[in-house]
């Protein structure tokens, strides 16, 4: 689907895509607004945000809401919403031994070593 989006439009099983929410309120808002190019290109793109993010329940929650607040879905604005966080990275501080412990080390013998 994602390499060819434009398939979305004949597919049978398009309603069973979001088991969340019917996909019918979205792609045909979205028909109509955008037409079906980028529809199709929308929807297959939020299909991939589902997946990849494992967030199907709350895309689909955001996409009513969008929908009942009389604005079509926008793969960009809910890809950032959905984005994975980036945990901090922890500053590291690596302290270098004095070369001389490394000489101390090397003088050392074994006692009772035949």
């Amino acid at each position: 689907m994602r390499r060819k989006p434009m398939a979305l439009l004949n597919l049978v099983y398009r309603e069973q895509l979001f088991p969340a929410a019917p996909t019918g309120a979205p792609f045909e808002a979205l028909l109509a607004g955008d037409g079906e190019k980028q529809a199709c290109r929308t929807i297959v793109g939020l299909l991939a945000l589902a997946h990849d993010r494992a967030c199907e329940a709350e895309l689909a929650e955001a996409i009513d809401a969008e929908l009942d607040a009389g604005r079509l879905p926008d793969l960009e604005t809910l890809s950032r919403r959905f984005a994975p966080h980036r945990p901090a990275i922890p500053d590291i501080t690596i302290e270098v031994a004095s070369l001389r412990l490394y000489d101390e080390l090397s003088t050392v013998q074994l006692v009772g070593v035949a």
